[in-house]
């Protein structure tokens, strides 16, 4: 994966895949529009982060760039959408950095997918990622980093310059 390594930072994530959307979705029928569940890694760019803290603007750039958030294959949910108690595990150069369980969530997918529906119409397709567990770092040309989500996928891949 080719990326800018300027104080690049990672962050594994459950990304939820929406197969339904809509406005103002009830935190209770809110998981009648999940399709699925990914695994997917938050990249940041903490330089441009900073710098944009500093002059007062916004940092959306430090989000939002080319590569900055791949994900593995969509695992379809048909029954069952609660995930319950599934590790969420990140490891760089085979030492794991981020270790928790779906469970630990601040927010439930449901109140997420209901509380994001207030301000935006959710589609079909969309992808939400949903937060992250301590142990974020940066990363650095040469490192490997494999994530995984107990029943759900993994994502592999080398960091080059």
């Amino acid at each position: 994966m080719h990326l800018l390594l300027p104080n690049l930072h990672y962050e594994v994530e459950l990304v939820v895949a929406l197969g339904g959307g809509g406005t103002y979705i009830a935190t209770v029928d809110a998981l009648q529009y999940v399709y699925g569940y990914a695994v997917g890694i938050d990249f940041t760019r903490r330089d441009l982060q900073e710098a944009a803290k500093q002059s007062g603007r916004p940092w959306d750039t430090a989000k939002g760039f080319d590569q900055s958030a791949p994900i593995s294959s969509i695992t379809p949910i048909v029954d069952d959408k609660h995930l319950g108690d599934r590790r969420i595990a990140l490891s760089l150069n085979d030492e794991i950095r981020q270790d928790a369980n779906l469970n630990q969530m601040i927010w439930s997918v449901a109140e997420i997918i209901a509380e994001l529906s207030k301000f935006y119409e959710l589609k079909e397709g969309d992808l939400i990622f949903t937060g992250t567990p301590s142990g974020v770092s940066n990363v650095s040309p040469g490192d490997r980093i494999h994530a995984v989500i107990d029943g759900i996928g993994e994502v592999e891949f080398d960091i080059v310059s």
